[in-house]
């Protein structure tokens, strides 16, 4: 019987660095998804979306021609903007800005949620209190086999 995909969140850091650079953990991850392949599920959230086209429009309008086409071949599911409501709720969690994406996280069912912030991620990172790993992007690629040998 096939296994859950594994569901990765992938903040707006990780999915910039992945498309502005052909090296480093970030464009791995972003190249796996790619392959899509069964067990890896990437999920980012629409208030991602909005951050990585602002940051694009403002500060490298000359890249919006690679994440227009590299960005539809990731298969990602996006997470809608999650309710004042919930994000309420979540204040005080982690930085304000972030507090979407932890929410995003939550809502789109994440198994692992993958950034670069570590600065505003860390505290979390150490809680433990979510149904989700945090973690960098390189710290996922190295536990790769681990999920790949519990599909088989």
């Amino acid at each position: 019987m096939a296994k859950k995909a594994v569901r990765l969140f992938l903040d707006s850091n990780v999915i910039l660095s992945g498309l502005l650079s052909d090296k480093g953990a970030p464009r791995k991850i972003l190249d796996l998804l790619c392959l899509r392949l069964p067990f890896f599920a990437g999920i980012t959230g629409r208030y991602n979306i909005m951050e990585i086209e602002r940051n694009l429009a403002n500060k490298l309008p000359a890249a919006l021609s690679v994440y227009e086409e590299y960005f539809p071949r990731l298969n990602l599911e996006i997470v809608p903007l999650p309710s004042k409501d919930v994000l309420k709720k979540l204040s005080g969690h982690t930085a304000e800005k972030d507090i979407p994406v932890l929410a995003s996280a939550l809502k789109g069912r994440a198994d692992f949620l993958v950034t670069g912030d570590k600065k505003d991620f860390a505290a979390l990172m150490m809680k433990g209190s979510y149904p989700f790993r945090i973690m960098a992007p390189a710290e996922f690629l190295d536990i790769i086999p681990e999920i790949v040998e519990k599909q088989e």
